[in-house]
């Protein structure tokens, strides 16, 4: 901490940029899949439905490790768990490129089986990023930070659609793994160099404490739960569930992920197969729609945060850009009676813009979490929410081998987001953060 300092620092927006940076690279690693795999579909013969299943392996694995992750973060601390995460899906995705080496049936399963390891190996990041977030800044700038960080999986496609649908062309799509490989090194060096307590950061000092602190910032993202008494138990699990409110918060995220793995698994596709663009042009094309998206996370935030500041409640301010850009992806219907390239951009554009702008489910986390639970509670939420990676990508894989047709999969998605509207305003009730004591303890520890 630099004393005799009044004007506070600005650590935490270096925090906040370094989870934007290796969120856009977890992004990056799942949307390769969908972009290699228009090359090796045809390599390994692969039909529809099974393209599907193999796109969903990483959401299998990525579920059933959420409620391990998120106690593995409030047990051990953010900085360790998330840091060795990134080291592991690194070396897996360039595992991913050697396996292009195999054929037929083996080269599938190994891939899969690769796909299973890397969903394992992510499910601490957003868990994580919810919870530095929690730690690193005050209510009012919450939905900005968490906006900046939710953006991410569109400015993912965005910088990897048109980079791995090059180098995919280009080289191959082995080389793609590789790449994303080193990448992933790099950005674990980063990520131990910048990452830490708020109280023990070596660059901060006690004006942008106070700042933190005093707004509501809970300062913490090593172990806490040790600190605030609070015991992770299937009691504790059974609260989360039982409460209206975060049923209503679960049920919206997997709606609104829903659209989140249409974009990264078939979008590529829905524009090579239904409108027969070239893997070349396909990234290019994927990208426009995915930078209205990113620009729409940043302004939902944005949104939230004023309104929070002008005085109106928590639930209006999270809720009201929620509705209203789930609204805006509902146009992606309309995609199914225009027959321009241009009109399927811009409709695209306008529903990756929405749900950009409505996908504010980890500020709400941020703001509802017990203190020394916010792992918990991420690992709950993006559990519920990421169980989309798994039915998304085989639902719109049988319903497109089965009618031969894009159609009734851009109905499918777009009746969720109108879901994620009724989840909110039905069922979610007003936002508030819960405390310990709600939560209950036991002697039995998760």
């Amino acid at each position: 901490m630099k004393s005799g300092q009044t004007a506070p620092t600005h650590v935490r927006y270096l925090v906040l940029a370094t989870l934007f940076l290796v969120s856009t690279f977890s992004y990056g690693d799942r949307v390769g899949l969908s972009i290699t795999g228009i090359s090796f579909a045809k390599d390994l013969h692969l039909t529809p439905l099974q393209l599907g299943y193999l796109f969903s392996g990483f959401s299998w694995a990525y579920v059933v490790a959420q409620l391990p992750a998120g106690w593995m973060l409030d047990r051990f601390g953010t900085k360790r768990v998330y840091g060795v995460s990134i080291m592991l899906w690194s070396v897996l995705a360039a595992a991913a490129g050697f396996a292009g080496y195999l054929k037929g049936a083996v080269a599938f399963s190994v891939i899969f089986g690769i796909r299973l390891l890397s969903g394992l190996a992510q499910s601490p990041v957003f868990p994580g990023n919810g919870r530095v977030v929690a730690a690193w800044f005050p209510s009012t700038q919450r939905g900005t930070a968490s906006a900046i960080f939710n953006s991410s999986q569109y400015f993912a496609l965005v910088v990897f659609s048109p980079l791995l649908g090059w180098m995919s062309h280009a080289y191959g799509w082995k080389e793609c793994f590789w790449f994303l490989g080193a990448l992933g090194i790099v950005l674990t060096l980063l990520w131990v160099k910048t990452i830490d307590d708020v109280k023990s950061h070596p660059a901060i000092n006690a004006a942008e404490i106070e700042t933190i602190e005093g707004g509501g910032g809970l300062c913490v993202i090593s172990a806490a739960t040790r600190e605030t008494g609070v015991k992770i138990t299937w009691k504790a699990v059974g609260r989360l569930l039982s409460t209206r409110m975060l049923v209503g918060i679960y049920l919206g995220q997997y709606c609104i992920t829903t659209l989140t793995w249409f974009f990264l698994t078939w979008f590529p596709l829905y524009l090579a197969q239904a409108r027969h663009l070239s893997i070349g042009k396909v990234g290019l094309a994927a990208a426009l729609p995915a930078l209205f998206g990113s620009i729409g996370g940043i302004l939902g935030g944005l949104a939230s945060d004023k309104l929070l500041k002008s005085g109106r409640s928590l639930s209006f301010s999270r809720k009201a850009p929620i509705v209203a850009g789930m609204a805006l992806a509902t146009t992606m219907m309309l995609c199914n009676v225009v027959d321009t390239q241009w009109g399927i951009m811009v409709l695209m554009s306008v529903a990756f813009f929405g749900k950009g702008f409505g996908a504010l489910g980890w500020t709400v986390i941020s703001d509802t979490s017990p203190k020394g639970m916010v792992g918990l509670n991420g690992g709950m939420f993006n559990l519920c929410g990421n169980i989309a990676g798994i039915t998304t990508p085989i639902v719109i894989g049988y319903i497109v081998q089965r009618t031969g047709s894009f159609r009734y999969a851009l109905i499918y998605v777009g009746l969720t987001a109108l879901l994620a509207i009724a989840s909110y305003l039905l069922v979610t009730g007003p936002i508030r953060r819960l405390t310990p004591e709600e939560m209950g303890a036991a002697p039995a520890v998760l």
